[in-house]
């Protein structure tokens, strides 16, 4: 591609609106990793909710977060308990998880609903998905209420958390090394029900400059 070949572009600004059949936003960023939060309230209620604005945000400590577009239960929970665990969603077990996003009361338990088994925490009280191959124990840091360029407030919650105990199935480590792909983890996509498997034959390697 040249100056004298531009592509054609479809452009728009976010608050005049996308003019597109679905929302471009979500399927751009993708695939994203499944926030797939355990935690529990106050009164001893167990929640079990996948986000599919969840990441990792630093090394040492570890620390991952996820992001709610609402002030919903989990967000409450980890308010109130300063604890959550996070649970690796893979392939096996992608209906069970989204199950989990069923909109119930709040005293119901999504594990049932799921038909998963909670283990419980070796740090925190909170169970993780016995079912999941990978969990990390989180400790609350910070909710950041998110706000837009002109600092309007937003109904959007960053909930960031320091993991301290990691489960790790020990199938899933060869000669020392974690094996991403070997888990089939599933990441989100766009619209509402798009996701992607990662399988070891879409990873590839690059070795860094530095």
């Amino acid at each position: 591609m040249d100056a004298k070949s531009p592509r054609d572009l479809h452009y728009y600004e976010p608050a005049n609106g996308h003019g597109l059949k679905h929302d471009p936003f979500n399927a751009i960023i993708a695939p994203r990793p499944i926030g797939w939060i355990s935690s529990r309230d106050a009164k001893g209620h167990v929640n079990l909710a996948p986000y599919s604005f969840f990441n990792g945000f630093n090394y040492t400590p570890p620390i991952i977060g996820f992001s709610s577009t609402a002030w919903k239960d989990s967000v409450q929970n980890i308010q109130d308990t300063g604890e959550f665990v996070w649970n690796l969603a893979t392939m096996d077990l992608a209906k069970h998880m989204n199950a989990t996003a069923a909109h119930v009361a709040r005293d119901v338990n999504e594990f049932e609903i799921a038909g998963l088994t909670m283990a419980p925490g070796k740090l925190v009280n909170v169970p993780r998905v016995a079912e999941s191959p990978v969990s990390f124990e989180c400790k609350l840091t910070q909710i950041i209420q998110l706000q837009g360029a002109d600092g309007t407030k937003l109904q959007g919650w960053l909930t960031l958390g320091e993991v301290v105990a990691v489960h790790i199935d020990k199938a899933l480590i060869k000669d020392g090394v974690y094996q991403t792909a070997l888990a089939r983890p599933i990441v989100r996509a766009g619209r509402r029900g798009d996701y992607f498997e990662i399988k070891p034959d879409a990873m590839f390697e690059m070795t860094r400059p530095d």
